[in-house]
C-alpha cells in the first residue's frame, strides 16, 4: 500500500486497506482478548480489535506463555538488588527463586530479529515482560523503588530501535495515538520504498512528500535532513538513505505541538496566496489562528486548507502531495481532538 500522492476531500487511499495490504503490527496477546494473563484472564483492547484491525494485521505474542509459563501462573515482578542498581530480574512474586529474566530477554532478542516485517508494536502497559514505560520496580524486600521497562519489550526494542512502539493504555491519549499512527504508516511506506533499489532521485521525491510532516514534528530534523540531501553526487546513496530514515523516525517520534502545526499550516497556506480571494484568505487565516489559540481542533483549518488545494487546480502540486495532509486514514478522526 503506497501512500497516496493526492488527497480527496473525505478519504484517501489508506482507507482501502484489505487482505495483503494490511500493515503488520505486533501486539501483546492479552490485548487481542487471548486468555494468557497470569490469572487466566485478558485485557482486550476494543480500539485494537475493532478499529485498528481494519488497517493492521496483528501479530499476537505473549512472551510469558512463549517461554513455557502456564496459564494461570504465578505472577512475576521486576526486582533490583538495591535502590542504586538499575539491573532488574523478573522474579516470582511469591517465590523469588522463580527467575525468568534470561528466558524473556532471549525471547525478546529472538523475536526482535525474526519479526522484521513489523511496522509497529503495541505493548501491554505495566507488564513486567511487555511494559515499555513506567513498569514498577521493587527491591528484594518487596518495597517499590522507581520504574523501568519490561524485560521482553526492552530487548525487542533494542533489536529495532526505530520501530514505532506504544502501550495500549497510552493510546487513550489523543496526541500519542495520532503520533503512533503517523509513525506506523511512515514506517510502512519506507519499507515499500526500500523494496526497490534506492536512487538519489527516488529519495529526493520521497522527502519532497514528507517535508512538511517533518516540519510539524521537529524543526531541527527538518533542517538537518535538508542538509543531508543537499548534495547527493558521489555519495553512498544506501548509507545516505539509512541515515535519512533514522532522522525521519527520530523526528516523528516527537509529537507535533500546536505551535509546530500552526507553523506548518501557514507554510502550506502560502502556496494558495495567488489563488484565494481576500475573503477566503482571511477565513483560512482566522481558522489557523483559532487553532493556535485552542479554540478549534486541527481538523478544522486543515480541512479548509485541503479544500482549497483540491479545488484550485493551479495550486502547486508540491503542496497537494504532502503526506502531512493525510498521514493516516481519515476515517479514524485522529486529528479531531488535537
Amino acid at each position: 500500500m503506497a501512500q497516496a500522492n493526492q488527497f480527496n476531500s473525505d478519504k484517501d487511499n489508506k482507507s482501502l486497506l484489505s487482505g495483503a495490504d494490511l500493515i503488520p503490527v505486533g501486539i501483546s496477546a492479552c490485548l487481542m482478548g487471548d486468555p494468557v494473563r497470569f490469572n487466566g484472564g485478558h485485557k482486550r483492547s476494543r480500539f485494537c480489535t475493532d478499529v485498528l484491525s481494519k488497517y493492521f494485521s496483528f501479530v499476537s505474542i505473549c512472551p510469558e506463555v512463549a517461554i513455557g509459563m502456564s496459564t494461570p501462573r504465578e505472577p512475576i515482578r521486576l526486582v533490583s538488588a538495591d535502590a542504586n542498581d538499575d539491573t532488574v530480574r523478573a522474579l516470582g512474586t511469591d517465590n523469588p527463586e522463580l527467575d525468568v529474566t534470561d528466558a524473556l530477554a532471549e525471547y525478546g532478542r529472538m523475536q526482535g530479529q525474526q519479526q522484521t516485517q513489523l511496522c509497529g508494536y503495541i505493548f501491554m502497559q505495566k507488564s513486567p515482560s511487555c511494559g515499555v514505560f513506567g513498569v514498577k520496580r521493587y527491591l528484594a524486600n518487596g518495597h517499590p523503588e522507581g520504574t523501568t521497562a519490561g524485560i521482553y519489550a526492552s530487548h525487542f526494542q533494542a533489536q529495532n530501535p526505530l520501530l514505532p512502539v506504544e502501550e495500549a493504555g497510552r493510546l487513550n491519549d489523543a496526541a500519542l495515538r495520532e503520533n503512533f499512527m503517523v509513525r506506523v504508516f511512515t514506517y510502512r511506506e519506507w519499507q515499500l520504498f526500500k523494496a526497490t533499489p534506492v536512487t538519489a532521485a527516488r529519495l529526493i521525491d520521497f522527502h519532497s512528500r514528507y517535508k512538511y510532516l517533518v516540519m510539524a514534528h521537529s524543526s531541527v530534523h527538518y533542517k538537518s535532513m535538508g542538509r543531508l540531501l543537499a548534495n547527493l553526487a558521489s555519495q553512498d546513496i544506501s548509507a545516505i538513505a539509512d541515515e535519512y530514515f533514522t532522522q525521519l523516525m527520530t523526528a516523528l517520534a516527537k509529537p507535533a505541538s500546536r505551535k509546530m502545526h500552526t507553523n506548518t499550516l501557514m507554510h502550506l497556506q502560502g502556496y494558495l496566496k495567488m489563488f484565494l480571494t481576500a475573503g477566503d484568505k482571511k477565513e483560512l487565516e482566522e481558522l489557523i489562528h483559532q487553532y493556535r489559540l485552542g479554540i478549534v481542533p486541527l481538523v478544522v483549518p486543515l480541512t479548509l486548507l485541503k479544500h482549497h488545494l483540491l479545488h484550485h487546480e493551479g495550486a502547486n502540486n508540491y503542496a497537494r502531495q504532502q503526506v502531512y495532509l493525510n498521514p493516516h486514514p481519515y476515517e479514524l478522526g485522529l486529528r479531531n481532538s488535537l
